[in-house]
């Protein structure tokens, strides 16, 4: 089982930025397919985005397109959700999730497919 650790969340004001990390332990890192979903209170999950094995495929929901970018250094074994303009709407709990996949293309977007996890970490925007 990989160990997860997610680091960067906090508390900013409206239009600030925060970067998330997630640093999967798995010797295979590279033959997964990451994503980014939030979760808050009563809801269901949500996806925020995803990227391919290689990072030659990116998806970002229409919801944080054109202000979160995903990427993934394979050599650190870690995923990036770079957040600017930050919205209030934007706070929730977001988590990393990966898959194995032997596609290269394939990005996920149900929080089904996924069956590694991380913990989560807090991102809370004030108005």
């Amino acid at each position: 089982q990989a160990q997860v650790e997610e680091s960067g969340g906090g508390l900013v004001q409206a239009g600030g930025s925060l970067r998330l990390s997630c640093v999967i332990s798995r010797r295979t890192f590279a033959n997964l397919a990451l994503g980014w979903f939030r979760q808050t209170p009563g809801k269901a999950r949500e996806f925020v985005g995803g990227i391919s094995r290689q990072g030659t495929t990116i998806l970002h929901a229409d919801s944080v397109k054109g202000r979160f970018t995903i990427s993934r250094d394979n050599d650190a074994n870690t995923v990036y959700l770079q957040m600017t303009a930050l919205k209030p709407e934007d706070t929730a709990v977001y988590y990393c999730a990966a898959q194995t996949t032997m596609s290269l293309n394939l990005i996920p977007t149900q929080d089904s497919q996924y069956y590694i996890w991380g913990q989560g970490t807090q991102v809370t925007v004030s108005s």
